[in-house]
């Protein structure tokens, strides 16, 4: 995967394709746990969403080296 990646004539980091596919995972992840009411079980919502949100972007990133 390239460093940078030119969209419209400005660089970006190559990273960002891979925050964008974990925030699209992370969304379908919020949608299927609040469907069907996991949340209940779990303490704090918010830092699930997060631990989630770190785990699959760390997965990802690796997935470049």
């Amino acid at each position: 995967m390239p460093r940078e990646i030119a969209i419209g004539g400005a660089l970006v980091p190559g990273l960002l394709v891979w925050f964008l596919l974990a925030v699209a995972l992370l969304l379908l992840f919020d949608w299927v746990v609040g469907r069907y009411g996991l949340y209940r079980y779990v303490w704090h919502p918010a830092l699930l969403r997060l631990a989630f949100f770190v785990c699959v972007f760390g997965g990802l990133a690796l997935l470049t080296i």
